[in-house]
């Protein structure tokens, strides 16, 4: 990876649909020299994948809320990241070190929801304890992917 590949990045971070022929135009460079460097990113997985952002609160999702997780168990790892992938309000998942193995992201519509969704991830087999984060307001890097 060079200059260039982070160049190529960071226009592609803004706007995934941008035309190559666009691209090839604001870094100097021909479109098929453009495009085998896309190609050749995409190949070793750089670049996973192509998606899109979307704006919770035209989706009624004003709720944001991170919770630390806890496990009885490293055995139960399995089975909460299983539980955890079927949950699609739970929009990000980390593996921790320190004094909770998980912190979830999760967006919902109401705080009722959330308190369901709280009492949903607390019975999870495993789960040893919870603290949960109310999000007031979001400074930087805001989009989930649901």
């Amino acid at each position: 990876m060079d200059k260039l590949d982070y160049q190529i990045l960071e226009i592609l971070k803004k706007n995934a649909r941008e035309t190559v022929s666009n691209m090839s135009k604001e870094l100097h460079m021909s479109v098929s020299a453009l495009s085998e460097r896309i190609r050749k990113m995409e190949e070793s997985g750089v670049i996973q994948e192509y998606t899109i952002i979307l704006d919770e609160k035209k989706m009624n999702l004003d709720v944001t809320a991170i919770m630390e997780v806890g496990l009885e168990h490293p055995k139960f790892y399995d089975t909460f990241t299983a539980e955890i992938q079927m949950n699609r309000n739970v929009v990000a998942c980390y593996y921790l070190t320190g004094d909770f193995d998980f912190v979830l992201k999760i967006v919902c519509s109401s705080s009722d929801e959330l308190e369901r969704i709280h009492r949903q991830i607390k019975s999870i087999k495993g789960v040893s304890g919870t603290r949960t984060h109310y999000v007031l307001k979001c400074t930087k890097n805001c989009h989930s992917v649901l």
